[in-house]
């Protein structure tokens, strides 16, 4: 019998409070605001946050008016960032924009004045509408959690919304925005067994004890979401393990958009294509090449054809076909992967403009995004496009199972 390779893999997250995702919510809560209005808006929004300082930039074409200053005041102080002596305060902080117009090679190049105006694009529209870069984007699926996603990465994201959540209804008052969680769980093969380490840092007020911000911890974050039975006496459980985390939030640490790549996916599980998906709109093929993988991917999964599958895509800038497709069951698939690559082709348009029209990505909906990852939202009160499982009957019956 073949021995069972053992491994443990460790995946992180952060709350909303992060300084990075902090810049991430404000850029995708301008991009919500353009889209709003004006849903062919073309938007390459940045942000940095630090000490007192927003400053928004980017590249911006659109028919409609966003208060910038007054947007990323409202979403600092809805992240929990209220008071100066936080470090932090959206009431308080300057914000500076630097924003210009998006470049016309650039836009030459996605739409040769082609717009992706409603649902009923014809045939020459689709073809015509290029990517916005070139790149590599990757999607994945799993069956080994609810989320269709890697253990580690599932259980992070859970562990950093609970820590918010406890922070913001008040049971532990003394928390604030800032906070990290990491997941290590140690495999048998391709199934998660034991939950080797788990930590928690989160920033709080200067009086609590380290001795009550863990037990506090253990109590109401850490036990209401890891599974009883992969945790025993040889779990190792830091929680602050520095002793103090007082100082947090921008005023510890620059935020910037788009440095949580592997956090937005797949906890580093599988490759990432490198491009960003915070503040772009949708003819960015960094971000709708990327949910339009992870859509194929958990719809192979959930057909039943494969227990795990990952995909590539790449694009040439003003090109609307792909240059390349691949396909990686792990040896777990029910057809071969050239078999999958085929159904993809049969089942998934990949052209830019066929995504947007197919995940609909021209509404308001990233902001909700920009923190606990964008795939695998099943806690979100409307399911992304890209999450649902709409295709699956009609691959299996393609697959012939």
């Amino acid at each position: 019998m073949a021995k069972v390779d053992s491994f443990i893999f460790s995946s992180e997250s952060v709350t909303e409070g992060h300084p990075d995702k902090v810049a991430d919510q404000i850029s995708d809560g301008v991009l919500d605001a353009i889209l709003k209005d004006d849903p062919n808006g073309r938007v390459a929004c940045e942000t940095l946050c630090t000490t007192g300082l927003v400053v928004v930039s980017g590249e911006i074409t659109t028919k409609t008016y966003v208060d910038i200053p007054k947007l990323a005041r409202s979403i600092v102080q809805e992240i929990g960032y209220t008071r100066a002596k936080y470090g932090f305060d959206g009431e308080t902080c300057a914000v500076l924009t630097a924003i210009d117009e998006q470049s016309g090679d650039i836009a030459q190049g996605v739409d040769n004045a082609i717009e992706v105006r409603d649902k009923e694009l014809s045939e020459a529209d689709i073809a015509k509408t290029g990517a916005g870069d070139q790149g590599m984007m990757f999607g994945y699926a799993c069956n080994e959690t609810e989320e269709f996603m890697p253990m580690p990465i599932a259980l992070a994201h859970k562990l950093a919304r609970q820590l918010t959540r406890v922070r913001k209804d008040g049971t532990l008052s003394y928390l604030r925005p800032d906070g990290k969680s990491q997941v290590s769980l140690r495999y048998e093969g391709r199934k998660a067994v034991h939950a080797d380490t788990i930590v928690i840092s989160a920033q709080h007020h200067p009086e609590a004890s380290l001795k009550e911000i863990r037990s506090d911890i253990i109590e109401n974050v850490i036990n209401p979401i890891v599974p009883a039975h992969l945790i025993d006496s040889s779990t190792r459980i830091f929680v602050n393990p520095t002793g103090r985390f007082v100082k947090g939030g921008p005023m510890a640490d620059t935020g910037l958009t788009g440095r949580k790549i592997i956090v937005d996916t797949y906890g580093g599980w599988v490759p990432h294509g490198g491009g960003a998906f915070s503040g772009k709109d949708p003819t960015k093929v960094d971000r709708s090449g990327a949910y339009m993988t992870r859509y194929a991917a958990k719809n192979i999964v959930a057909a039943g054809i494969a227990d795990e599958c990952q995909i590539q895509v790449a694009y040439a800038i003003g090109v609307a076909e792909p240059v390349s497709l691949n396909v990686n069951t792990f040896g777990t698939g029910k057809l071969s992967d050239a078999k999958i690559v085929e159904l993809l082709r049969e089942h998934f348009d990949f052209r830019p403009a066929a995504i947007i029209r197919d995940l609909d990505l021209r509404k308001p909906q990233y902001r909700a995004l920009a923190a606990y990852g964008h795939m695998g939202r099943i806690d979100l009160p409307v399911l992304p496009g890209w999450e649902k499982t709409d295709r699956a009957d009609a691959l299996r019956k393609a697959a012939g199972l």
